[in-house]
Order: C-alpha cells, then structure tokens, then sequence
C-alpha cells in the first residue's frame, strides 16, 4: 500500500543510508517507489536536505554526528588538502573531489565562534571570519584538529 507520510519516507531513507551510500536520488527514488512510499526526486531532495544528508564522491550518505567541536574537524581531516586565507575575512580550503561539503558540515557542527558561515562545494569550501583576528585563530584550529 502506498504510503504518502514523508516522515515515513524520510525514516526509510535513513535506513536505507544507514546501509551504504546511494549513487543518485533516482536510485532513492526507486527502492522508495518499490517498497511503497510516494516519492519524487524534489521530495527526495528535500528529505535530504532535513536529514543532514551530503554528497560524496560515493553518493548520498548520512553525515556523521559526532558531540565534541574538535573531533568534527578531526573526523575529516584527512580530506584537507590545503587551508588559504584569502583576505582578511575569508579562507579558503581545497579538500579531495567530493569532500568539501563534508568539510562543511563538519565546521557547521564544531559551533566554533570564528565561523561566521561556509559555503561547500565539490572540492572548495569558503569560510567567512568576523576579522583577521578570527581567521588566524581558526586557521590555528583546523591544524590542530588535524593533527589529532
């Protein structure tokens, strides 16, 4: 029977993330059409987006959530390839294909106080500071997360 709640829909794409990566939406949209759920790619999309769902090179995968704003950094510090300031408010930082918005997520959730927002995308992520000040401290911060 088909089911038309989205919180249902969007638990089941959990699960399904849970076990793996999915390459497209299409895919998602397919296993969700065939186990029952009403799904389209924009309602896909947008149960990604509530999920915290990111795309890597690998697909679409649950981002992993993680309490200290440390281990954040940490946990991706292996994709930095490089961290630039660029300006006094802005730093830029180059991450392996596909993981820059990993990256981001991962600077969204340490809540550290020099970011004042990024921005992901393939392989780039931008990050604006409140001053130069704030650059440096957080340039401080990611090398040493990533040496931990």
């Amino acid at each position: 029977m088909p089911n038309g709640n989205h919180e249902q829909r969007r638990e089941a794409i959990r699960k399904l993330l849970q076990n793996g990566p999915a390459a497209t939406q299409a895919a998602l949209v397919a296993t969700l059409t065939a186990q029952g759920h009403v799904a389209t790619q924009s309602s896909v999309s947008r149960d990604l987006r509530e999920l915290g769902a990111i795309k890597t090179r690998l697909g679409y995968e649950l981002a992993a959530a993680e309490s200290d704003d440390s281990q954040q950094m940490s946990a991706v510090a292996g994709l930095l390839r490089s961290v630039q300031p660029a300006g006094p408010n802005l730093l830029v930082i180059h991450t392996g294909i596909g993981a820059a918005q990993r990256v981001a997520l991962a600077l969204d959730r340490s809540d550290w106080p020099e970011v004042v927002g990024n921005i992901g995308g393939d392989d780039t992520v931008f990050v604006a500071t409140a001053s130069a000040g704030a650059q440096k401290s957080l340039i401080a911060r990611i090398e040493h997360a990533a040496r931990t």
